[in-house]
């Protein structure tokens, strides 16, 4: 941990009240009736999301894993519904992004269940996957990861975008609401399989839309110092196999 870090903590610590457990009781229930407010809340957007129009998959993308090349209908492997993270792994670099390798350290411990639910869950990056392979093996893992490289997937989903249109200070990343500057960034798209064998998209998010993913956040978050960061980026993350060493994540929190 920082010495900023521990700073922050000891002086929010310093400042907050301390009660009769009466008083805390009082406290406490008032915030469950929130609480509840909010659980109901999030039901209502959930069944939302379900019922969202899907689109046809047209193109027929084709993808390079361990196995080879495999298209969009394999990476389903049986089931009818896939969730692919567009995991940021631009070509040239030598490993993903710090703060979307944080979010795949959260991808195995749901799959282990979710598989067994009808759901897949896969990576998908540009970068090649001789150079993701690597990667995979020192993060030590076991999540299905494929390249998208020399293929339109990762634009077509709206985490890849062109030189020029990062020049113009304009992208339509999170459909157009953020103002994120990269040619690429993170997201999550997912889709469903017929019994004929298509493919329909029916839901992508971006940005904080992909913290209900991070088990880590909603940790923090009932703790009294929450992630303890400065600003509204995750400066406390690292690759899990580097927190001995500096460096911050190249993903930050927008809304």
């Amino acid at each position: 941990m920082s010495t900023q870090t521990i700073e922050r903590s000891e002086k929010e610590a310093a400042a907050h009240a301390v009660v009769s457990r009466e008083e805390w009781l009082a406290a406490r229930k008032a915030l469950l009736v929130e609480e509840k407010r909010l659980t109901r809340e999030r039901d209502t957007l959930s069944a939302k999301r379900r019922e969202l129009p899907w689109v046809k998959v047209g193109e027929d993308y084709v993808f390079e894993g361990p196995q080879g090349k495999v298209k969009l209908a394999d990476l389903f492997q049986g089931r009818s519904q896939l969730i692919v993270h567009h995991l940021m792994f631009t070509p040239g670099d030598k490993e993903a992004c710090m703060g979307c390798s944080f979010q795949a350290d959260h991808i195995e411990g749901p799959l282990q269940h979710i598989k067994h639910h009808d759901v897949m869950i896969v990576a998908v990056s540009r970068a090649p996957w001789k150079d993701i392979a690597p990667f995979k093996e020192r993060m030590g893992w076991d999540f299905d990861w494929v390249s998208s490289d020399g293929t339109d997937f990762n634009r077509d989903y709206g985490v890849t975008f062109t030189p020029e249109e990062v020049k113009s200070g304009k992208i339509n990343y999170n459909f157009g609401t953020s103002d994120y500057l990269f040619e690429e960034l993170p997201g999550l798209s997912v889709f469903i399989k017929d019994e004929a064998g298509n493919v329909y998209h029916t839901y992508s998010t971006y940005t904080r839309g992909l913290e209900m993913l991070i088990g880590s956040f909603n940790y923090l978050d009932l703790t009294p110092l929450g992630s303890n960061e400065e600003g509204d980026g995750k400066d406390w993350v690292r690759y899990h196999d580097r927190y001995a060493e500096s460096g911050k994540a190249s993903c930050c929190k927008n809304d």
